[in-house]
């Protein structure tokens, strides 16, 4: 990839309402079993609360996954970038595939669906840098830990 398109151009806003930079926690390189990293950032907050969209972009895809739960998959306005919420414990009213979220838009809740511990909801966060095909399962991980504190 190109100098340029390493990263989302916008800034990103903190998915978590009430979550400040200084909160955060880089989960990344930390191991999930042993073979693989986690290429996330958790966000940890109580259960219910509000997950916000971190930049202007469509809803691809809503899913129910054994691993992540309920989640969301947004693509930014350039469509070079996936945003990625799991554990959700249930979608904002109006939110399917299709919908335009502007930065900052209701997405849904903070849970512990899917593989998450019931006594720690969070957000699972993840960006992907896209395929040139645009499959919103496949592209590579970007830490989002430092391009949420930018």
């Amino acid at each position: 990839m190109a100098g340029a398109d390493t990263k989302p151009a916008d800034k990103l806003l903190i998915p978590v309402v009430g979550i400040k930079a200084s909160q955060l926690t880089d989960t990344y390189d930390q191991a999930r079993g042993k073979e693989r990293r986690h290429e996330a950032l958790d966000i940890m907050a109580p259960k219910g609360t509000q997950v916000v969209a971190v930049a202007d972009g469509k809803v691809v895809k809503l899913f129910n996954s054994k691993p992540g739960g309920l989640t969301v998959y947004q693509f930014d306005v350039t469509e070079k970038f996936a945003y990625y919420y799991a554990h959700l414990d249930h979608y904002a009213d109006g939110v399917a595939e299709g919908t335009y979220l502007k930065r900052g838009d209701l997405v849904g809740y903070v849970g512990s669906t899917g593989n998450a511990d019931p006594a720690a909801p969070h957000l699972h966060f993840a960006i992907f840098a896209l395929t040139p095909e645009k499959q919103w399962w496949k592209g590579a991980a970007l830490n989002p830990y430092p391009l949420l504190r930018e």
